[in-house]
């Protein structure tokens, strides 16, 4: 982010919860800067729409033993999730390419905020494209083959 990104950030607390609320969580993010959604296995399952913050900048609420937790991949990060309701909140890791240590978290999990009115980029995860940066339209998930002539019925 430039200087120039920065004096217009409205960074504000916002609070999360799972669905059943036995976990809840503060971030301090701006949610006008938007989300992102990942085609990757596990964000395209998930249906995740989420952000990356530093670690000072989230507060779990609840106790870490109530959590479960997920690890796949290349265990670039650790996913929590809750054990009651199964829903996935957070994630902590470290990403040399995002700055180090971060917390992603899932706008999906925060409390009254409108998710329509959040600007979305798209990250091809699935084709471990992550070099091509953002996009403004999502990458394809699998691409139907061509149909020929012979393939009509």
């Amino acid at each position: 982010m430039t200087e120039h990104d920065q004096s217009k950030s409205k960074t504000q607390t916002l609070r999360g919860s799972c669905h059943c609320g036995a976990v809840k969580y503060e971030v301090n993010a701006d949610p006008a800067r938007g989300g992102s959604r990942c085609n990757c296995s596990v964000c395209t399952k998930l249906g995740a729409f989420g952000a990356i913050v530093k670690p000072d900048a989230f507060k779990l609420l609840t106790p870490e033993e109530e959590l479960g937790t997920y690890v796949w991949g290349h265990k670039v990060s650790t996913r929590y999730f809750c054990k009651a309701c199964g829903t996935h909140c957070f994630g902590k890791g470290y990403l040399a390419e995002v700055g180090g240590d971060f917390v992603s978290f899932s706008y999906n999990t925060i409390d009254d905020l409108e998710l329509s009115e959040l600007p979305v980029v798209y990250w091809d995860g699935r084709h471990n494209n992550w070099q091509s940066g953002p996009a403004s339209k999502p990458w394809p998930i699998l691409k139907a083959p061509a149909m020929g002539p012979s393939d009509a019925a």
